[in-house]
């Protein structure tokens, strides 16, 4: 059995635990790690639901499925602590999600893949076009949290104004991404998504209203339990001595993307560092190009004033980490060296932001 379905199954115990103590109000630490432990088997459920829909209804709708719904647990948590109006956390989840992905998700992959094998390939065109698109995201951060930054006083600039027309620029950007792999250049992008279900199950095909309810179930599972997680994770990462910044960068991160950890390592640990490195990038443009400008839309929409205006340090560790990424991916090689160097940046910034003063 693969560590994935162990994960699935084996933390399910938590789902009831983390109701029980919210209910039953057993303190605020015993209900935050429950609900964080209970988020990681829902998230996981929700990706393999969607992988599962995806094998069904083809590579076309498969890959937009896989595109849209490929951090649906991080949309989740992120919506529900936007209508609590933990702002700072959403924004920092934002840029650590990006952090996460391109830094741990991928460094666990090649140095997990290059312990077994010496050296992996994978299509560089793909990584360049990745690369050159996270390059944009980071530009849209950087020159509106720049902006912003330089004004000195906020209320100087139209900071709703520049964060809307910045926002639907980057959802353009992501639909002709879309476009790009999943019609006009598919064939660059052709690693199987039906290589995504674990390959240690006969070869099936998936009952397509069973995974459809799964899907249906895990979603609102996650939604409750984030609800749950949200609640506390002020006054437990207070308690813990965590700032807000520490909080979204890192923790929700760990959290929301367990799913996607799990199948990068799971696929590069099969030699199909193709996969690995498309899940791990995918995901970054995904939350850059489309969850962090719904998150505004969605902020304005509420009454929720998100913008665009992100912490300057935060700015430079997705800068760093997009660099370092593209770097390492620009030769279409990894080995479990280049692994270590992605985790080593992930760590160092990990304790800079442990270290931000509040």
């Amino acid at each position: 059995m693969s560590i994935k379905k162990i994960l699935s199954i084996g933390l399910l115990i938590f789902v009831p635990i983390s109701i029980a103590a919210e209910k039953l109000e057993w303190g605020t630490m015993t209900v935050f790690v429950t609900s964080a432990l209970a988020i990681v088997p829902l998230a996981i459920w929700l990706s393999t639901a969607t992988e599962e829909v995806a094998v069904v209804t083809g590579p076309s709708v498969g890959g937009l499925l896989n595109a849209v719904f490929g951090n649906a647990t991080e949309l989740i948590i992120g919506l529900v602590a936007l209508r609590a109006g933990l702002i700072d956390i959403v924004k920092a989840s934002i840029t650590g999600t990006i952090i996460s992905n391109l830094l741990l998700a991928m460094g666990m992959s090649m140095f997990f893949g290059g312990l077994r094998f010496k050296e992996q390939e994978f299509k560089p065109i793909v990584a360049r076009v990745n690369g050159s698109s996270m390059t944009l995201a980071v530009i849209a951060i950087l020159l509106p949290s720049m902006a912003f930054h330089f004004a000195g006083e906020v209320e100087t600039l139209p900071v709703k104004e520049l964060s809307i027309t910045v926002a639907v620029v980057l959802i353009v950007v992501y639909i002709m991404t879309l476009i790009f792999s999943l019609k006009t250049h598919n064939y660059l992008y052709e690693v199987g998504i039906s290589e995504l279900a674990d390959s240690d199950e006969p070869e099936h095909k998936p009952n397509l209203s069973l995974w459809l309810g799964v899907l249906l179930a895990s979603t609102v599972a996650v939604a409750y339990e984030s609800e749950i997680f949200v609640g506390v994770v002020e006054e437990a990462t207070k308690g813990l001595g965590l700032t807000p910044l520490f909080t979204g960068v890192i923790l929700l991160p760990l959290v929301g993307g367990a799913a996607e950890y799990v199948t990068a390592v799971g696929v590069a640990v099969k030699n199909n560092m193709d996969l690995s490195v498309s899940v791990a990038m995918g995901s970054s443009l995904l939350v850059a190009l489309l969850m962090a400008p719904m998150l505004v839309l969605v902020g304005q929409a509420i009454g929720q004033p998100m913008d665009l205006s992100f912490n300057p340090f935060e700015v430079v560790a997705v800068a760093v980490a997009v660099i370092v990424a593209n770097l390492i991916s620009l030769d279409g090689r990894s080995n479990w060296l280049e692994g270590i160097l992605l985790l080593a940046t992930y760590v160092i910034l990990a304790a800079a932001f442990y270290f931000q003063p509040a």
